[in-house]
């Protein structure tokens, strides 16, 4: 009889087998978990218009320029009603860059110090690409006075991996025959090119090369800064109207932005995209804008709402809630945390600023109470502003108080005696900030 054995098993061949499984396991796991990290890390674009206030937008009211883009951007995502920048250009751009309240680090006109760690440090050690194309004006240009000549810093010093900028090291034109400075190469272009859109093509062309890794743009546009001149979709190429140029300017930017937008939904990022617009301070003075029933002057350079209160819209598809307004407040130094989270790490320095992240993935988060804005734009002359203030209040360093909401001209402050415990917790918000700022002819 025939006896039938079962077949020898190979001990060494079985335990192979089986770590191969696990192995394979493990793997697909990390797999998974590589793609859901990369699915909620964002790509972030983060785009700044050159002085404009919030009136000048059809979602916010405006009735003098026409913003498509940015309409339809508001219908299919965010805006903010209480954002609030700095009075004037490089304050903001400092602020927004690092994170940090102008009394902690502004110590020039167009000068980032050298020593500061900003928002493109900080996406660059999170495994982004970084880009930054626009206007820079934060190296100390060769037009500035000698002492602050060359002080700031670079855009390949300051994070970023390419860039395409104006105002790096030599000024002329941002706008026709633009002077540009493209990854450390500066040129100025024939006279019929428009600045404008060599730094959106510049972007664009990132976000093809790019479309398949994490990217971190920082758009600072040249619009809609004066002088105001005629745009290639101009009417009148010759127009010398201010305020008609300025109306094509503001179309003109809307058009750009739109440009980007619609990049990412060609590309098929569109999902996995944040897109934060907004400007760097008010509207120029000489320009005047319909909102309502008003007639809004701009306050570039002033401390009220007509130079600080700016646009905030956000759009990131199936994440950001379509249609949505959010009421609470948000200054320039909340960017670098709001981003630090969408990219799941840590600021890489201290900060003024709280994120409002999940503001925009539709929760409460934890909204501000107050905002503090220290205000010396030029400090080797003049005195510095301060003031905090909430959605209502404003107080002033100097202890002016006024209801912005029934005042916003801030033409009546408030008697001392007055509103003593809105002054009270106002006045605790302004004291847990240095009272002193820097300068870079003191400290440097």
């Amino acid at each position: 009889m025939l006896r039938h054995f079962p077949p020898r098993t190979n001990p060494m061949r079985q335990y192979t087998n089986n770590a191969m499984t696990r192995f394979l396991t493990a793997l697909l796991a990390l797999t998974a978990i590589i793609e859901s990290s990369a699915a909620e890390r964002p790509n972030v674009i983060l785009i700044m218009a050159d002085d404009i206030g919030q009136e000048c937008y059809e979602p916010y009211g405006g009735t003098s320029y026409q913003t498509p883009e940015l309409n339809r951007m508001a219908a299919h995502g965010m805006r903010f009603t209480h954002a609030y920048s700095n009075p004037l250009c490089t304050p903001t751009r400092i602020k927004i860059m690092t994170g940090k309240s102008n009394v902690r680090n502004y110590a020039a006109f167009s000068i980032l110090r050298k020593s500061e760690r900003t928002i493109g440090h900080m996406m660059q050690e999170a495994g982004y690409h970084t880009v930054v194309a626009g206007k820079w004006q934060l190296f100390g240009a060769a037009h500035y006075s000698e002492r602050f000549r060359a002080q700031g810093t670079l855009p390949q010093n300051a994070g970023f991996d390419r860039h395409c900028l104006w105002q790096v090291e030599q000024l002329g034109s941002r706008f026709w025959g633009p002077t540009v400075t493209v990854d450390g190469e500066t040129q100025t272009l024939p006279d019929d090119v428009y600045g404008p859109d060599v730094y959106c093509q510049y972007l664009l062309d990132r976000m093809e090369e790019y479309r398949n890794e994490p990217f971190f743009l920082y758009y600072p546009m040249a619009l809609v800064h004066s002088p105001f001149v005629p745009t290639p979709d101009s009417e009148d190429h010759q127009s010398k109207n201010k305020q008609q140029n300025f109306a094509d300017m503001v179309q003109y930017m809307d058009k750009l932005i739109g440009r980007i937008v619609r990049r990412t939904e060609e590309l098929g990022i569109a999902e996995r995209t944040l897109i934060l617009v907004t400007g760097d301070n008010g509207t120029h003075t000489s320009i005047r804008s319909q909102q309502g029933e008003r007639v809004v002057k701009g306050g570039k350079g002033l401390p009220t709402n007509a130079g600080t209160h700016v646009a905030l819209f956000a759009l990131q598809p199936r994440t950001v809630p379509p249609g949505t307004i959010c009421e609470d407040l948000v200054e320039f130094s909340d960017f670098l945390p709001t981003l630090a989270e969408a990219a799941g790490v840590e600021p890489t320095t201290e900060t003024d600023g709280q994120s409002f992240l999940p503001q925009l993935r539709g929760d409460s988060g934890s909204p501000r109470e107050s905002i503090f804005v220290y205000y010396w734009p030029r400090p080797e002359k003049g005195e510095p502003k301060r003031f905090v203030r909430d959605k209502r209040w404003k107080l002033y360093g100097d202890g002016r108080l006024y209801d912005v909401r029934n005042d916003i001209l801030e033409k009546s402050p408030f008697p001392e005696n007055r509103r003593l415990k809105i002054r009270q917790r106002l006045a605790g918000a302004m004291s847990s900030m240095p009272a002193e700022g820097q300068s870079l002819l003191k400290f440097d």
